[in-house]
């Protein structure tokens, strides 16, 4: 695990497999990671039938040195925005894309990964 972070680079996407990526620095593992994830997330609530029209994705890749030896490791908080859904929808949604997604599958059980979840506050709950 990471011990410090050092460096924080940040990067959202929208818009899915047709949208785009803004980031911080370029950085384009946190870029891929917030495109790809945006992109699970999508086909994820299609499938579901869930609106995530105006979401995003925003991945913030942070790196520093690891507590077991020399070397540097990264952590990474996925921030997604989903502003049509309540807040209980929203994080199955993203637990359900965490899953999915080909970067989350990569690096599971290896890099730190932190899930934020931010739904409209005004969005009603199923009945």
């Amino acid at each position: 695990m990471v011990t410090k972070v050092l460096y924080t680079a940040e990067a959202t996407a929208t818009g899915g497999r047709d949208g785009n990526v803004r980031s911080s620095d370029g950085q384009l593992f946190a870029a891929g990671y917030a495109a790809c994830f945006h992109s699970a997330l999508l086909v994820v609530a299609q499938h579901k039938e869930l609106d995530a029209e105006g979401s995003s994705a925003t991945a913030r890749v942070g790196l520093g040195p690891t507590d077991d030896g020399p070397g540097f490791g990264i952590t990474v908080t996925l921030r997604v925005d989903l502003p049509r859904l309540d807040q209980e929808r929203a994080e199955r949604l993203v637990r359900s894309a965490h899953k999915v997604c080909p970067y989350s599958n990569a690096i599971r059980d290896n890099v730190q990964v932190e899930l934020e979840v931010e739904a409209a506050a005004d969005a009603a709950a199923p009945a």
